[in-house]
């Protein structure tokens, strides 16, 4: 899980194992408080609730179910991924770690991003038995302020997927809006500002107009991310006959941006598809 997660953790006075596969990263929370275990089977070893936020459904399986993993053995009762990856590989983890050690699996992904997690206000969207939901919102509340059960394994993450259909959605269409504005002669610096309070302001035209017309100062979501969910959006699409007529067009705006070397650059990068003369130039402050 992130840092400012465990720290929140440590903060409201649990006791936090923590394995990484880059030590060096540790340290910090080391300082502050947390032990540093070698594997993740001596972390769940040590743990009764164990948090993951990994990048995909293979670091997911590789950490639970590889040598020296979770699986491997007994005494943690639930597993909590905070990961994004597909409900059915989810549903399939979930089976095979209560065959493997009879943990519950309990899918969480989460809305806020770091600002989020770092202010304690992050929102989960949880699926699996509610009962183990109920047990487990107490410590989950120490880095979220919403803790909303979807229902069995996987419901989670079909629901992160919803979310990730409307933020893609909406950060590619403020970066049209970006360009437009430029493109017509209009400081784009000031949207926030003009369309504050009517229908299409928002969290993120706030967090993202500055970004997207000066360069920002720490990355907060690379493009590639949202398009590995994107991808999940149209696979759960094609799997629930659902038509996804606008995500699909963004999916494809996301992949073109990947396409162009965008891919690991910031979310607010997709506004360089309006100016097409940036692409290959460094990205300069709004005047």
């Amino acid at each position: 899980m992130g840092a400012p997660m465990v720290r929140r953790l440590l903060a409201a006075g649990h006791e936090v194992h923590v394995w990484n596969r880059t030590v060096a990263k540790l340290a910090p929370l080391a300082e502050a408080g947390a032990i540093i275990e070698a594997t993740p089977a001596a972390l769940a070893a040590q743990s009764v609730a164990i948090c993951m936020c990994l990048l995909d459904a293979a670091a997911v399986e590789s950490v639970v179910f590889g040598p020296a993993g979770i699986a491997s053995v007994t005494g943690a009762r639930w597993v909590i991924d905070h990961s994004s990856i597909a409900p059915g590989a989810t549903q399939t983890f979930a089976s095979r770690l209560m065959k493997a050690n009879g943990a519950v699996w309990i899918d969480a992904p989460v809305s806020g991003g770091v600002a989020g997690a770092a202010a304690g206000t992050l929102a989960v969207m949880a699926g699996g038995p509610a009962g183990a939901i109920a047990q487990i919102t107490p410590l989950l509340t120490a880095y979220a302020a919403r803790v909303t059960h979807m229902g069995p394994v996987g419901a989670g993450q079909a629901t992160k997927l919803c979310n990730q259909t409307i933020v893609a959605a909406t950060i590619a269409a403020i970066g049209e809006a970006v360009g437009l504005a430029r493109n017509s002669g209009i400081d784009p610096a000031k949207l926030t500002e003009a369309l504050a309070g009517g229908w299409a302001d928002s969290k993120l035209l706030q967090i993202f107009v500055p970004r997207m017309t000066a360069p920002p100062e720490v990355s907060i979501g690379a493009l590639d991310t949202m398009l590995k969910d994107l991808d999940g959006v149209a696979v759960l699409a094609r799997e629930s006959g659902t038509p996804m007529l606008v995500s699909g067009a963004v999916q494809q705006a996301y992949r073109l941006a990947s396409s162009l070397g965008l891919g690991g650059a910031d979310l607010s990068e997709i506004a360089r598809l309006s100016q097409p003369g940036e692409l290959n130039t460094p990205r300069k402050s709004t005047p």
